[in-house]
Order: structure tokens, then C-alpha cells, then sequence
């Protein structure tokens, strides 16, 4: 089975945010991980040196491939840099996940 995961620690989050599924608006300096499983990434992100992982808004996205998955990592890292109540980028966006 495939499978990849990236982590991104000292993410400080833009104004506004980032959205997510379990807790809201989350601000401050966060950790992304996303995780590929061959079909689909899911991403999640964390108070940096917390416990708890929180669903990011708009996952799990279908992805076909491992550097699909890393560039949709880094997508999110940066738009979680901007702010603004950052999801997951939409997967219809040209040049996003594969």
C-alpha cells in the first residue's frame, strides 16, 4: 500500500486563521501534517506542542499521487501563513493535486 505524511511545525497562521472541522477558527503557531494513502490526503493541523489534531476544512481531498500530496502540503502550509479562515484548497482549482 502507498502511503506518504509531511509534517510542517512553526506554521504561524495569518489573520483570520485557519478553519477546521472540530474546533473552529485556529490562530497562533500551528503544525500542518497532511497524510497521502494512494488515493486521498487528509490534513490536519495542531496547536504546535499540542496532543490534539483537528481536521482542516475540506479534507480529506482526493489526490492521485505522492507529489500531488506533497504540493497540496505545501499549498495549505501556505495558506494557512495568509490567514483568512485558510481550508484546503479546492480540488477543481487548475494545477492543484496531481
Amino acid at each position: 500500500m502507498l502511503w506518504a505524511s509531511w509534517t510542517t511545525t512553526g506554521v504561524y497562521a495569518g489573520r483570520g486563521g485557519a478553519r477546521t472541522e472540530d474546533a473552529g477558527i485556529m490562530t497562533g503557531d500551528l503544525t500542518v501534517h497532511t497524510t497521502w494513502d494512494g488515493s486521498e490526503a487528509d490534513v490536519a493541523i495542531q496547536y504546535s506542542g499540542g496532543s490534539q489534531w483537528f481536521t482542516l476544512a475540506g479534507s480529506p481531498v482526493p489526490c492521485d499521487s505522492e507529489a500531488g500530496s506533497r504540493h497540496l502540503h505545501q499549498e495549505v502550509v501556505e495558506a494557512v501563513r495568509a490567514g483568512g479562515g485558510a481550508t484546503v484548497p479546492h480540488v477543481g482549482e487548475p494545477g492543484r493535486h496531481h
